[in-house]
């Protein structure tokens, strides 16, 4: 009968095709997102976070070390079809907004965009999930001072994400983008369709995909969550391993994070 199908279940994009070179001789032979934190690589804190909160249908973009990280998914989650991997032969020259065109197929619905090298708690991501409906929704969180590394955020009075930008002032800083965005309705279509456009233009391939958000928040289509309390954390610099495991480790998190074997 028309109108009683069900809506196909949200999909999760992991973009994990960079190699990593802050992280020095950590990443000279094995991809940022293999790296253990609590004896646990980033990719399967990641995808066990997104699986126990019910997205069963994950893609992850590939690029340095490509077999290294399609090995690992193998032996841990098998061949069910949950997770899928997709390789981007241009990682080495190209940013992030290339990686999202590469996944481009894999946006026929509802989704979830995630970096591949930001952790968060189970928490997190049901905040992000349940969320006010909006074509696109983009998680953040405050805290007292920004670095000049931090994606920066400015808000409208009504929740609305006018900017998103590294560079913004500091008197615009709302809060700061935790590397999770979520596509609904029309936000996936949206988002396509502004990609396509960015990347006919050669500046496109040095672009973050965070530079689309900002086009598609000036016409008052992203709208903020904030995810207060929540333990995440974004992998750049060697420090960034420390806090990881200060904050990940399995007896903090076993009340969150739980999968099945």
């Amino acid at each position: 009968m028309a109108g009683s199908e069900e809506k196909p279940p949200v999909k999760a994009i992991i973009l994990s095709a960079g190699q990593g070179h802050r992280l020095g001789p950590l990443t000279t032979s094995i991809p940022k997102c293999l790296l253990p934190i609590s004896g646990k690589p980033i990719i399967e804190w990641q995808i066990d976070a997104l699986l126990s909160t019910g997205i069963n249908l994950v893609t992850v973009i590939t690029g340095f070390q490509s077999c290294l990280i399609e090995t690992l998914l193998q032996q841990r989650y098998g061949n069910d079809g949950r997770i899928e991997t997709v390789f981007n032969p241009f990682f080495s020259i190209t940013d992030n907004l290339v990686s999202c065109w590469i996944a481009r197929s894999a946006m026929d619905r509802d989704f979830l965009l995630l970096n591949g090298d930001t952790l968060f708690e189970e928490v997190l991501l049901a905040r992000v999930l349940n969320s006010d409906p909006a074509p696109v929704t983009l998680g953040v969180d405050q805290k007292p001072a920004y670095d000049a590394d931090d994606m920066k955020v400015q808000l409208d009075e009504n929740g609305w994400v006018r900017h998103v930008s590294k560079t913004l002032p500091a008197d615009r800083i709302d809060a700061e983008s935790v590397g999770l965005v979520l596509f609904r309705e029309r936000g996936p279509l949206l988002f396509r369709d502004t990609l396509e456009e960015a990347l006919r233009h050669q500046s496109g391939l040095k672009a973050w995909y965070l530079s689309i958000i900002e086009n598609l928040a000036s016409r008052q289509l992203v709208k903020a969550c904030f995810v207060p309390e929540s333990s995440w954390c974004e992998i750049d610099f060697p420090a960034d391993l420390i806090k990881a495991e200060e904050l990940f480790s399995e007896k903090k998190l076993s009340r969150s994070v739980t999968l099945q074997r």
